[in-house]
């Protein structure tokens, strides 16, 4: 009989689940919100995560429920947990991956580095925050926000009056400090339910409008003193947060050599996706190790180099499939993945990945086989 893993949400994370998941002879089943979405392959059932009665008949017949995204409600999870349905990550966890500002204060009692921050729930308290901080901050819904939505950098608080006058009664907007960083770093932890753990290596990631448009695996001219103090904040998250399966910390790499934890994701990450062709382990396959408790797989790269290019939009007036012949023709080394979604402008539609043992070779491979998905 075959282990079982639900996964909630039917998105792209889910999609790349199902490979591994083969392979390791592992029944994936998916509760995805459409009919049509990314994960369609494993739908088992179509509904709202957001209904308990929904996700209490997905999660009667599995070993385990994970997740796709981070929103499916706190007394949902809780009424999952307490009537005996192992959920990883838990609600404790997720908490802080659905609430920035429980997220903040968290980090901070974890002494933790951070950004300047404070909750702010009107313009004079965002005015004062402003003055103290160099007149411009970044403002950011405490909910649902992702790939540059809910973010804006502001220099006065009439730029989101808006969001400030939609708080209700003890509600607040989470200002942080507008860092001057010389770049974007992530660290990916895996963890398991009994406590071990394995740490991939800090990537370098480049942000295109407030969206993952690329990632190099190792971090390019990483010190071993900056491994490490990423490895460690990276540990430290895992486990002062209780995470199960796949943590990726976002991190920025100040211009006076400090790590500032800037956002978390509990589960699978598009920081990771070097790892399905570069890692001894990927981390689709890692998660579902860590979720079930199995033993961890090796997070190592494979070769020096790995470099992820996101397919962002996708062309428009054609299917993406169009493109293959050209693509694997001219790049037969890297590997292409696709979602199965219509493109869209700045939709996230697929990514490539290239390894080898010259960083600069890779990258342009990479690079060049996704701009064969461009219009």
């Amino acid at each position: 009989m075959s282990l079982k893993v639900g996964i909630v949400g039917g998105g792209q994370l889910a999609r790349m689940m199902i490979a591994p998941a083969v392979e390791l002879g592992i029944e994936v089943r998916v509760l995805a919100e459409r009919p049509d979405m990314a994960a369609d392959l494993a739908a088992s059932q179509v509904g709202d995560y957001r209904d308990l009665e929904t996700v209490r008949a997905f999660a009667r017949d599995v070993d385990v429920v994970t997740f796709d995204h981070e929103h499916v409600p706190q007394d949902v999870l809780r009424a999952l947990v307490a009537e005996g349905v192992a959920v990883h990550p838990g609600p404790d966890a997720l908490a802080f991956a659905q609430d920035k500002l429980a997220m903040r204060a968290r980090l901070a009692e974890l002494g933790l580095p951070q950004p300047e921050w404070s909750a702010v729930s009107d313009a004079a308290a965002l005015t004062a925050f402003l003055h103290a901080n160099g007149g411009r901050a970044v403002v950011k819904t405490p909910r649902g926000g992702y790939d540059g939505k809910g973010v804006r950098v502001v220099a006065d608080a009439d730029e989101v009056a808006e969001w400030l006058d939609a708080l209700a009664p003890g509600e607040a907007l989470l200002a942080e400090e507008l860092v001057d960083f010389r770049r974007e770093l992530a660290q990916q932890i895996a963890r398991r339910p009994s406590g071990p753990v394995r740490v991939y290596p800090v990537v370098e990631t480049v942000q295109r409008g407030g969206v993952c448009a690329e990632v190099v695996a190792p971090a390019p001219g990483a010190s071993p003193r900056l491994r490490q103090v990423a490895a460690e904040i990276g540990t430290t998250i895992a486990e002062g947060l209780g995470v199960t399966g796949m943590l990726a910390v976002e991190l920025f790499e100040t211009t006076d050599e400090r790590l500032l934890i800037n956002e978390l994701a509990m589960r699978p990450h598009n920081s990771g996706h070097w790892s399905q062709d570069g890692a001894v382990t990927g981390q689709f396959e890692q998660h579902l190790r860590a979720v079930l408790d199995l033993p961890l797989g090796d997070p190592a790269p494979r070769q020096d180099w790995a470099v992820m290019v996101n397919i962002l939009g996708g062309p428009e007036s054609e299917a993406m499939s169009s493109r293959f012949p050209a693509v694997l023709e001219a790049h037969p080394a890297v590997k292409l993945h696709t979602y199965g979604k219509d493109p869209r402008p700045g939709r996230k539609v697929g990514h490539v990945n290239a390894c080898g043992d010259e960083l600069d070779a890779v990258a342009y491979e990479a690079r060049s086989a996704a701009a064969f998905f461009a219009d």
